[in-house]
């Protein structure tokens, strides 16, 4: 698959995490610590590796992309965005009563919104629906479904996982942003969820482990992916959470906080954007 020189995505997900603080602030609440670990994710994904239309949201035959730890939806919503989709100034209505931009994904107002995820692990198990469905089609289509780290604390991940390894998926790529930290600290400390790849081997997966900040390496894992047969794969992408931004990153309290404007301003700064 032709790709893009690194720059040119660097540049992207650069967007997408200012984009991230713009919405966030306006809204004065949200999630940019996750959504700011996993834009270098989506821009591979959305820019990249998936066979979208953004003038056609509905084509058949489409890939489709889950985003199982919904709240990080802003990131999705300004990858989308920045895609084409709609004018990303709309996503500045974030979480405001009556905008279709609330702070979990609506399949039915968002265009490219392929699921409205919310509840931890069920977003996981829609996608492994979705491959099912597409063995069924045969019409060579593919699913991507994106992960936390904390997300893997939930049941219902592992019975997708035995679900998808059974039935040999391997149209389904799950991607988990592994960035260490969830909304009350450490996963080590909460519950941990190593080791990852030997569980979902385990269940039959062909793993892959990289840095999910680096583009050769997010294009390198998905390729792999695409040419594995009779096995789902997952991509543990190594992540920073606040990713970009200096005091975000690597911070747990920055899960689920709004920066105030003047934190806002610094990292739309830090991040190269303008206010």
């Amino acid at each position: 698959m032709k790709r893009e020189n690194r720059e040119y995505y660097e540049n992207i997900a650069a967007r997408v995490r200012v984009d991230v603080i713009r919405a966030v602030y306006h809204a004065g609440s949200g999630h940019p610590g996750g959504s700011l670990s996993a834009a270098d994710i989506l821009t591979a994904l959305y820019f990249g590796e998936m066979n979208i239309d953004p003038e056609n949201p509905e084509m058949e035959g489409r890939d489709r992309f889950v985003l199982s730890k919904g709240h990080a939806v802003p990131a999705q919503y300004a990858a989308l965005g920045e895609r084409g989709y709609y004018p990303v100034e709309d996503m500045m209505s974030l979480r405001k009563l009556g905008s279709p931009f609330q702070g979990h994904g609506n399949m039915l107002k968002v265009p490219g919104v392929e699921m409205s995820t919310g509840s931890l692990g069920q977003g996981f198990s829609v996608a492994t629906g979705m491959a099912i469905g597409n063995k069924v089609n045969a019409d060579g289509s593919r699913v991507y479904v994106l992960l936390g780290d904390g997300e893997l604390q939930e049941g219902i991940v592992w019975e997708a996982a035995m679900a998808a390894g059974h039935y040999k998926l391997d149209d389904l790529c799950a991607v988990v942003d592994w960035n260490g930290l969830q909304i009350d600290g450490e996963n080590d400390s909460v519950m941990t969820v190593t080791p990852i790849a030997e569980k979902f081997r385990a269940f039959g997966w062909h793993t892959a482990e990289i840095d999910g900040h680096d583009f050769d390496q997010i294009f390198a894992a998905l390729d792999e992916a695409r040419e594995v047969k009779g096995q789902p794969s997952v991509i543990i992408a190594r992540t920073v959470k606040g990713k970009g931004v200096s005091f975000m990153e690597n911070q747990a309290g920055w899960h689920g906080k709004a920066p105030d404007e003047e934190q806002a301003k610094k990292a739309v700064e830090e991040l190269g954007g303008e206010w």
